[in-house]
């Protein structure tokens, strides 16, 4: 029996796939779950188009991201802060503030996707990448300054 799967089912596939299962598996486990849906003609036009339009968003939103990576690329923000005789901070730059900071200049990146080397507790130059997953990835130049 043909159905198409509504979650994914380990060892059956995933969300959206058109899959061959025993009628037994269908009826007594996929279907009371609400796991699989049976793939009549209409369903099957339905998924296919949602299908397309998810994969239509997810281009489109990659495009984004791309074009936001590739203006952030070579950018350097400047902090100032409070720091002792050796140069050592009172606090650090955390991801958070790198991400309000960006949030200023017009760019809106989650400070999940900042990456640091290590923290940052020292006035100088530092590095940080934003990474977008996919391969995508900026390095951004962050500054440290006493106040």
């Amino acid at each position: 029996m043909k159905v198409i799967l509504t979650q994914d089912v380990k060892e059956v596939g995933k969300v959206g796939d058109l899959v061959m299962v025993s009628e037994g598996f269908a009826r007594n486990f996929l279907f009371p779950r609400k796991m699989a849906a049976e793939a009549t003609e209409k369903r099957v036009k339905e998924y296919t188009h949602l299908k397309q339009m998810a994969e239509a968003k997810k281009k489109k939103a990659f495009a984004e991201r791309k074009a936001t990576l590739e203006k952030i690329n070579g950018t350097t923000l400047k902090f100032k802060m409070a720091a002792g005789e050796s140069d050592k901070l009172f606090g650090t730059v955390t991801t958070t503030d790198i991400s309000k900071e960006l949030q200023k200049a017009g760019y809106s990146v989650d400070r999940r996707d900042i990456l640091l080397q290590e923290p940052i507790k020292l006035l100088g130059q530092h590095k940080a990448a934003v990474k977008y997953g996919e391969g995508l990835e900026a390095s951004i130049m962050i500054s440290v300054e006493r106040a």
